[in-house]
């Protein structure tokens, strides 16, 4: 346990109108223009994530530099060079798309673009994504300041597991207490009270739940989703049973369900599930897989059978791990040898551009 104490003085200026302001209050204005912080904190302990409270002005900026050092907010986040290109050198790219992954920046669009054309919720978990890459200790300030809240949850929850699984050390300020639960820290240093709270040994339960709300929606919704989407920017053709997945009125994903081949009499028809996608802001809580499934049993009880055919790697992974997804088929244009014991190889000549050598995964929807 170490005691901080932050002094913050400032002056007045001695411009008419700020004297004029200053004589009209009965107080002693020198008194009031310095602010004491003293706190007793452990932050040496080991731990995942750290919390520093506080209204603006309350010194939580100053502490983190008093704790840490000088620089500790400096960063080396470059807005002019896209995201991927910033991990270390000798990192490989499987290494720095999971951690683009599990910060909950899932789009690989937003990967290749410079970062100064990414939104403020895709800039700010570019940025946490790379400063956890570098260094032991990292202190990200104004965490969730320029978005909106329920972005700021969702967020919350992604750096917390994705340095947990990493085993990273995170200290977060922030003047929002709404991403407490989210984050569960391990210790909290909240400045408008100047206590500080060890919650290394809790067991912290998340009370507060998000609630989103799935129905069918129209084609043209997906002109809002296509540029997140990983292939074609067209729906499929033929008749499709389309799904937005809203968070009150607002529409943050797109799922699509489409009957690729003519289906002949007395058979069952066969709808495929495809251009999935969650908005940016709101990846990184499992939401694919849960608008995939639900809308899955959906096409089940209309008398479809369901199947999903795909070549997104995050995407295989999750079906994978799915009870009534079953793998069918594993699909390139030369035999591999990594396939799953079971699962039918197929060697498929690719003459299609940049498809060439893309494996492809099928899976069917059982009960």
């Amino acid at each position: 346990m170490q005691t901080y104490v932050v002094n913050l003085v400032s002056s007045a200026s001695d411009s008419f109108r700020c004297r004029k302001a200053a004589n009209s209050l009965d107080i002693d204005v020198e008194k009031k223009l310095i602010h004491n912080l003293k706190v007793s904190a452990d932050v040496e302990s080991d731990f995942s994530i750290g919390l520093i409270l506080g209204a603006s002005g309350s010194g939580k900026t100053t502490l983190a530099k008093q704790i840490y050092g000088q620089q500790c907010f400096n960063t080396v986040l470059d807005e002019s060079k896209p995201i991927i290109d910033q991990f270390p050198q000798d990192w490989s790219y499987d290494q720095c798309a999971e951690a683009l992954n599990g910060i909950g920046l899932t789009q690989v669009v937003c990967w290749i673009r410079p970062v100064a054309t990414l939104s403020n919720g895709q800039k700010a978990r570019a940025e946490a994504a790379l400063a956890l890459a570098y260094g032991e200790i990292k202190i990200i300030d104004e965490w969730t300041s320029v978005v909106d809240r329920t972005v700021a949850k969702v967020m919350s929850h992604c750096v917390q597991k994705h340095a947990r699984k990493n085993k990273k050390r995170v200290v977060l300020v922030s003047c929002h207490y709404d991403v407490i639960e989210w984050l569960q820290p391990d210790w909290i240093i909240e400045c408008n009270t100047q206590t500080y709270e060890n919650r290394r040994s809790l067991r912290q339960v998340r009370n507060e739940k998000l609630e989103f709300t799935i129905k069918e929606c129209s084609r043209e919704s997906w002109k809002y989703f296509s540029k997140y989407h990983y292939l074609s920017e067209r729906l499929p053709g033929g008749k499709l049973y389309l799904y937005g997945l809203y968070h009150g009125d607002n529409q943050i994903g797109f799922q699509c369900f489409a009957n690729y081949v003519p289906t002949k009499k007395g058979d069952v028809a066969i709808y495929h599930s495809n251009r999935t996608v969650i908005h940016p802001d709101y990846a990184g809580f499992g939401l694919g897989i849960k608008i995939i499934n639900e809308t899955a049993e959906l096409m089940l009880s209309k008398g479809y059978r369901v199947m999903a055919k795909f070549s997104s790697t995050p995407i295989y992974k999750s079906m994978s791990k799915q009870k009534n997804w079953k793998l069918k088929e594993i699909r390139r244009d030369v035999d591999d040898s990594v396939m799953g014991s079971g699962v039918k190889k197929n060697v498929l000549k690719i003459k299609c551009g940049f498809r060439t050598k893309v494996k492809t995964y099928s899976f069917e929807y059982l009960k």
